[in-house]
């Protein structure tokens, strides 16, 4: 699916629509992109992307998963290359929030994907094609 190469960051609605089968199209295509990046290695997650996955899998989905299963998805995640973000990240967050007019979590997610060099961030709620910085945002539903 992707032809994208080196580290890419994958965003929490990515993750959510690989494990919710309710969502159709967009299930399967990003249950693709995650396997891919398993294969490759080059997927890439934050402290953040993981907390959301949780939170949103576990108690907002249509199709909800038991807390043992979404524990057994974040810790097999956990094994991927993973920002740990610092008070610098905040900071570093807020000028990109205001520097590109973007939600401050997004710009989270923005940040964690240039501090781990990823040129790719997966993601639907960005606009795709655009650059923030060094990251370009790739919808994987389009």
């Amino acid at each position: 699916m992707s032809v994208e190469t080196g580290l890419q960051f994958v965003d929490t609605n990515v993750l959510i629509y690989a494990h919710d089968m309710t969502a159709g199209a967009r299930h399967t295509r990003a249950q693709a992109l995650l396997a891919e990046l398993w294969e490759s290695g080059n997927g890439c997650l934050s402290i953040q992307t993981l907390q959301e996955f949780y939170v949103n899998i576990t108690q907002k989905a249509k199709k909800q998963l038991d807390v043992p299963t979404a524990t057994r998805i974040v810790k097999a995640l956990g094994k991927w290359t993973i920002h740990r973000p610092g008070v610098d990240d905040v900071l570093s967050a807020i000028a990109i929030q205001q520097r590109h007019r973007i939600a401050f979590w997004d710009a989270m997610i923005v940040n964690s994907a240039a501090r781990l060099g990823c040129g790719v961030l997966w993601s639907e709620d960005l606009t795709s094609g655009q650059v923030y910085d060094t990251v370009q945002v790739v919808n994987p539903f389009v």
